[in-house]
């Protein structure tokens, strides 16, 4: 079965409001500590992979040094159990003095030495997550203040043993105490997944207002059903979720676990291609240090990368769900371009899959088609069909391109949607292609 798909032109015009700091246009890109290192604070028996000034100065320079810097990977991001356990005696937030000795503005002055960013954590509660100080209402001013103050780049905001009520309060307060700071940080908020993701608890409207991204579902496990139960989660919901993405504002499955303990190669490619087509923000959550080659490539391949980072910013959609277990996803692409991917749930044998791009709804026309996981290319008509092989719990992703322009016309209905004029000039900027 076939689904036509319609994306709204104001997903593809900066009509729709989002917030206004001109950060994180694109999907921010880095290294975040949770997954692999959680809240490890034993640094006298396990100094290397404790939370610590020492790992994030490692994992900086193995971004800065061995090219994970020049692909985009710029963020190193500090998650839960960094700080003291108690304020200091101007109320403060402070780090714990024994991990973090040289305290956190060396630290981001490390980073930014190095042509990267820096991240830190808070919780709206009165606790962290983990039980560190929270930054709960009457200290969000105070506590972005020494944020900027301390030259961080991006701010996650938790929300454990928090309300509804601080909630709906709290996210938009931090993000209008963080623009006073005058320092740009972008703004990471966990707001959605506290009130189960979904309206009418969750308003996507407003979080584009306040937010640059937002964690909308439960944090991911290093394992293969973790991934699968945020990509059903995901794509279920994608008639609400993907509207909601965009430029400055993105949905955020959580972090690549590419290259730790849970996933074949097969689902490392897996995962990568489905948050390219999802526009998701890439946090790696693993030892760089020690990451192995098959994994790097992974992480590296320049044509996923550049499919997560397209500059239209439009989250892409499950268009086929095949009873043999065969999914097909598309994601719109800038430059009359797309991505298509084939993911398969099976578990048996690679399976092999038949199809035609007109099947797919591609209108008539040639168009060349490169393979992004083996640097395959080829040119195929709308109506000829091709059989794509899809290993185990593995995919084939397609960067599609075409000549054609897209006819944004029948998108508007008396000249108008969504209180927008019909533009002309607007359709050399859209794909043709259209499911």
């Amino acid at each position: 079965m076939h689904f036509a798909v319609f994306f709204f032109a104001f997903a593809l015009t900066g009509t729709t409001l989002a917030l206004d700091n001109g950060l994180m246009r694109t999907p921010p890109m880095g290294w975040l500590a949770w997954e692999r290192y959680r809240c490890d604070i034993d640094c006298e028996n396990d100094p290397k992979n404790c939370i610590s000034e020492n790992l994030f100065m490692d994992m900086a320079d193995r971004l800065a040094e061995d090219g994970w810097k020049e692909l985009g990977y710029v963020y190193v991001n500090i998650d839960d159990c960094w700080s003291s356990k108690q304020r200091d005696d101007q109320g403060r937030l402070q780090p714990d003095p024994k991990r973090f000795p040289g305290g956190i503005q060396k630290l981001a002055r490390y980073l930014h030495d190095r042509g990267l960013k820096l991240g830190i954590y808070g919780d709206m509660g009165k606790l962290t997550c983990g039980g560190y100080p929270g930054t709960p209402l009457d200290k969000i001013e105070l506590d972005a203040q020494t944020f900027a103050d301390w030259e961080v780049d991006m701010f996650k905001y938790d929300g454990c043993y928090s309300n509804a009520t601080e909630q709906e309060q709290g996210y938009p307060l931090m993000s209008k105490a963080l623009n006073a700071t005058g320092r740009p940080i972008g703004y990471s908020c966990s707001w959605p997944a506290y009130q189960g993701g979904l309206p009418p608890k969750v308003n996507y409207t407003q979080l584009g207002e306040i937010c640059n991204l937002w964690r909308n579902y439960g944090d991911i496990q290093d394992s293969w059903d973790s991934v699968l139960n945020i990509v059903d989660w995901f794509f279920e919901n994608q008639d609400v979720l993907t509207p909601a993405a965009g430029p400055g504002r993105w949905n955020d499955p959580d972090m690549l676990i590419i290259g730790d303990f849970g996933l074949s190669m097969e689902q490392s490619r897996s995962q990568m291609a489905l948050w390219a087509i999802m526009a998701a923000p890439l946090f790696m959550s693993n030892d760089l240090r020690t990451i192995s080659s098959g994994a790097q490539s992974i992480l590296r391949n320049k044509m996923a990368i550049s499919i997560n980072q397209d500059a239209l910013g439009i989250q892409g959609r499950r268009i086929v769900k095949e009873k043999s277990g065969i999914e097909v996803f598309w994601r719109p692409l800038s430059k009359n371009a797309s991505a298509l991917l084939f993911f398969s749930r099976r578990t048996d044998m690679p399976y092999r899959y038949t199809t035609s791009l007109s099947k797919l709804n591609y209108t008539a026309g040639s168009y060349k088609v490169f393979n992004v996981f083996t640097d395959e290319a080829t040119s195929l008509k709308d109506s000829t069909e091709f059989v794509v092989s899809v290993n185990p719990t593995g995919v084939v992703m397609w960067y599609v391109s075409a000549p054609a322009k897209f006819n944004l016309r029948q998108f508007y209905q008396g000249g108008t949607l969504h209180g927008r004029v019909y533009d002309d000039r607007e359709e050399n900027a859209i794909p043709r292609v259209f499911l």
